[in-house]
């Protein structure tokens, strides 16, 4: 580990804050990442640039080209233009493994070579944007620990929705694959008190999307617990969605970055909607609603959620 983060301090600038949005995917991240991007601070990866991976494209004009595109061309389902996770470039300029671990990634697993390389992408793109934060969004397992040992100054946010909307949500989802059973879905071996739990619970589907995000928020709390403090920053998708000045505020001052009244008179157009955020309730039925009500209880209850 020591290694990795003395590569890292020699290609990365000290005045370069990478920020990193966490999800369990289908938590709300996409929207935090896609909002944040229009802020002028920031340097990202586009989805051009992911689908261009081998060119290894800088994305020069990402910042100035985003902000100036109308919300209805980066909505999702048409041809647009918008943050990505980047998984394919990942994949090509840094290694299979930070895109498709079966587990979450640690300190350890970030190898001097795997570090020089991660921080190479993030140095070319933020020099060739000439933006001093690079924010990019990781759903799933969070991988902060291992982010953090090669970007030592790195700041994550980690979003945070109602287990049950995400669990109907992963049903939904063509790219969720609980239906292979486990261990043939994305996350690997259960730990054996979850597998007990879905096996007396007759290994339903919505059971097991259930405590999948149960699994993930228990990982990110124990990420938030090893990393250094004042770096971690958790906010419900739910609270962005009823008062989003507010939660973005919070966002951009964990993050050190000043106010921007573009910015600010862009949030106040932004179409944040609430129309899916109970739509679990109708799409369940009521004995798996109940189920998940029993298995998640506890992890719903510590972040506010009511039964």
């Amino acid at each position: 580990q020591r290694g990795a983060v003395a590569e890292a301090d020699q290609i990365l600038p000290d005045d370069i804050v990478p920020v990193f949005v966490l999800g369990s995917g289908r938590c709300g991240s996409t929207l935090v990442q896609e909002v944040l991007a229009r802020h002028p601070a920031m340097a990202f990866v586009s989805n051009i640039d992911d689908i261009l991976a081998r060119f290894d494209r800088s994305g020069r004009w990402n910042n100035a080209v985003y902000r100036r595109v109308p919300q209805r061309f980066t909505q999702k389902g048409r041809v647009r233009f918008a943050p990505s996770e980047g998984y394919r470039l990942l994949d090509r300029a840094v290694s299979p493994m930070l895109v498709a671990p079966d587990r979450d990634l640690l300190a350890t697993d970030a190898t001097p070579w795997l570090a020089e390389r991660f921080q190479g992408l993030v140095a070319r793109r933020v020099a060739a944007q000439h933006r001093n934060v690079f924010l990019h969004k990781f759903t799933g397992w969070p991988r902060a620990r291992f982010l953090q040992a090669i970007f030592p100054n790195a700041r994550f946010i980690n979003i945070v929705r109602d287990g049950r909307a995400v669990a109907n949500s992963w049903l939904q989802m063509d790219w969720w694959t609980g239906y292979r059973g486990v261990p043939g879905w994305t996350f690997g071996a259960l730990p054996p008190h979850y597998m007990d739990e879905w096996d007396a619970g007759r290994r339903t589907y919505s059971l097991l999307a259930g405590i999948g995000w149960k699994m993930l928020l228990d990982t990110s709390d124990d990420c938030e617990a090893a990393l250094p403090a004042g770096s971690w920053l958790e906010i419900r998708y739910e609270d962005i969605l009823s008062n989003p000045h507010e939660q973005f505020s919070r966002m951009l001052e964990f993050m050190t970055v000043p106010a921007d009244r573009g910015f600010d008179r862009m949030l106040t157009s932004f179409g944040f909607s609430s129309a899916r955020e109970a739509a679990f309730r109708h799409d369940l039925d009521g004995p798996a609603l109940a189920a998940l009500d029993v298995s998640l209880g506890e992890h719903l209850a510590a972040r506010g959620y009511v039964l």
